[in-house]
């Protein structure tokens, strides 16, 4: 199967990044993502994990992929893949600006752009996350980007992932 890639964007800001997809190691989860494509939403920037910055969707997958490729400590470029119960992220410490209900799935792509990252939430212990894609151009200017919004805020600005 040929390479497969992925454009991730910061659109208010104007910064893209290009991941290849690691289909040896996370099958599942990056056919699931990819016939997902394009995907864009409010980004938010992680409080516990450090350097990421993140959008969520609405379950899209059939079923939900297997943890393959499971980490607790991304490195920068990685892409990962999280789903969530409603419960488990309901609550307004998270920043989240909409409801997010017990019995209701979200699913969570993440980028990290930096190093030393741990996922480890304080209300619920470990997260480990699908690695599902490396970032191979452009991780500089986005760490850029992705420091400005840590600094500036998120509000106004989406994540989006679309085909490369």
């Amino acid at each position: 199967m040929a390479e497969r890639h992925v454009e991730v964007a910061l659109a208010r800001r104007g910064v893209r990044c290009t991941a290849r997809l690691l289909t040896d190691r996370a099958p599942l989860t990056c056919e699931a993502v990819w016939q997902a494509l394009p995907l864009s939403g409010d980004v938010y920037h992680a409080k516990y994990a450090r350097n990421e910055i993140y959008a969520l969707f609405p379950p899209f997958a059939s079923t939900e992929p297997p943890l393959e490729n499971p980490t607790v400590t991304p490195i920068p470029g990685d892409l990962c893949y999280f789903s969530f119960a409603g419960a488990e992220l309901g609550t307004k410490a998270y920043g989240y600006d909409r409801e997010v209900r017990p019995g209701s799935t979200v699913v969570d792509l993440a980028l990290f752009y930096e190093r030393n990252n741990l996922l480890l939430n304080g209300d619920v212990g470990w997260v480990p996350g699908i690695v599902w894609g490396q970032v191979t151009d452009g991780l500089d200017r986005m760490a850029e980007a992705c420091n400005d919004l840590w600094r500036t805020g998120a509000a106004g600005e989406t994540l989006s992932f679309r085909r490369a």
